[in-house]
């Protein structure tokens, strides 16, 4: 039989199949379309994420070390304190993990970013003597200590508190003697002094828990902050030497 036989003269039996797969589609097409959303319901009914609450205002005043920071921040230096010094100085504190983070210009930010600023070459000055062996460096001026080895340094700049007036560390060359992890004071009731390393009669390098620079200064140690003080007695021994020089900001000598 030719093939155009199966549609028979008036091409009825093609007519009644197309039109039986065109319903078909129509109605698939129908029911597709009352289960499927649209795109704009969809998006209607996506359920929507936290909003982000709005960056808090910087209100910190003007700061005692104000210039200092406008300074080390790239700021206009004028001493007193504006929405954009504040958010600078703010952006700075978080960096640097500072609490509060709050764009106050006060001594830990400064202390901070001295040490920051020196990370570079600590020892630009030429003020710590190179020597072939470890030198723990202790800059009084700068409130200052790193620890080099020739001209490498091998133990980055950190921010210390050193002896007040009438009690200023003592300067010049000294030695690690004793080390002591737990150590407590037998002189200041028993205070905390971890990770001590005793380097000159009763001074040592340690970490101060709580607030590094209480009370202006300490009675002739070396305080770092507890973090830094670990680190520093794990890479120091018995024997090592220690060298200090300048002086303190606010003491005579």
């Amino acid at each position: 039989m030719a093939t155009g036989d199966t549609t028979g003269a008036t091409g009825r039996p093609a007519r009644r199949t197309a039109a039986i797969r065109g319903a078909a589609a129509l109605a698939a097409a129908l029911t597709l379309g009352a289960l499927a959303p649209t795109a704009a319901a969809t998006a209607t009914a996506a359920p929507a994420g936290p909003v982000p609450e709005p960056e808090a205002a910087c209100t910190a005043g003007t700061g005692p070390y104000q210039r200092e920071l406008e300074a080390g921040l790239g700021r206009p230096v004028d001493g007193t304190q504006s929405t954009a010094d504040c958010v600078a100085v703010r952006s700075f504190q978080r960096t640097h993990r500072i609490t509060p983070a709050d764009g106050y210009a006060g001594l830990v930010t400064h202390r901070t970013m001295v040490a920051v600023n020196a990370r570079e070459n600590p020892n630009a000055a030429g003020s710590c003597p190179v020597r072939a062996r470890r030198v723990t460096c202790v800059d009084l001026e700068r409130q200052l200590l790193w620890v080099q080895r020739d001209e490498r340094v091998v133990f980055a700049p950190v921010p210390i508190r050193t002896g007040r007036d009438d009690q200023e560390t003592r300067p010049g060359w000294h030695e690690v003697y004793w080390r002591s992890k737990d150590h407590e004071s037998t002189l200041y009731d028993n205070a905390p002094m971890p990770y001590a390393q005793f380097f000159d009669g009763g001074q040592a390098l340690h970490g101060r828990p709580g607030d590094l620079y209480a009370h202006g200064g300490s009675a002739g140690c070396v305080n770092l902050s507890v973090p830094d003080a670990e680190r520093l007695w794990n890479l120091l021994v018995e024997g090592d030497t220690v060298y200090v020089w300048g002086t303190k900001p606010g003491t005579d000598d």
